[in-house]
């Protein structure tokens, strides 16, 4: 904490008594010690020093499916390098209630601070698997009943409102400028698109992702 942040503010009186109920260690510092840890001047007085994020097992996103009373709805997520979108997609991730996401662990964004605060703070609730293969992940994740639902815009693929997609699904999204890796879009069960009426001819892929991922938990919950 800044040494010159005002501690009677009511935002920071909450924090701090937080802190404390937390046995969280308050260390008040110089302003310029605040722009080195953070990087930049967006801080607001006060930082937090974490640990790294800490991802989990494939096998952990279906942990306690079967509890839920829709069954289960995963995001995987085909090399997105933006940590904008990444953290976009995390968020709607974690409001239409997905069991986990699944990213690759190379040549795509990974759970950095940036991809914390797009996602505002949806990422400490989502449980993410950074995994080295995705291709042999959504194999293994076939294996156990998930249908594979790929996300792209071309007229090969199969309009969004004609498909079936109930029961336990996986959602594919591509990256921003390849979208789907041919790999992966042939190990997918069926290929979707959304409807593009207006002039634009796609939508960003966090949006796209968010879409579909509400129109899987519609039907989902249509179906039960």
């Amino acid at each position: 904490m800044a040494n010159n942040v005002r501690q009677s503010a009511a935002s920071i009186v909450q924090l701090l008594k937080l802190a404390e109920k937390r046995s969280i260690t308050i260390q008040p510092v110089a302003v310029f010690e605040l722009d080195r840890m953070c990087r930049s001047g967006n801080h607001q007085g006060v930082a937090i020093v974490v640990s790294d994020y800490e991802y989990v097992e494939l096998e952990a996103v279906l942990e306690g499916a079967g509890e839920r009373k829709t069954p289960p709805l995963l995001l995987l997520v085909d090399h997105v390098q933006d940590p904008q979108n990444l953290g976009s997609m995390l968020r709607s991730a974690d409001a239409a209630g997905v069991n986990g996401v699944v990213i690759p662990r190379h040549r795509a964004a990974s759970v950095t601070p940036a991809v914390v605060r797009a996602s505002a703070g949806a990422a400490e609730h989502v449980k993410v698997a950074q995994v080295g293969n995705l291709h042999q992940a959504m194999l293994e994740l076939q294996e156990q009943g998930i249908r594979l639902v790929g996300l792209e815009g071309s007229n090969s693929a199969m309009p969004y409102e004609e498909a079936d997609l109930t029961g336990p699904i996986g959602v594919v999204v591509g990256s921003e400028e390849e979208g789907l890796g041919k790999l992966i879009r042939e190990t997918c069960d069926v290929v979707i698109r959304l409807p593009m009426r207006g002039r634009v001819g796609s939508l960003n892929a966090a949006v796209a992702a968010a879409i579909a991922l509400f129109e899987v938990r519609r039907q989902q919950s249509k179906s039960g």
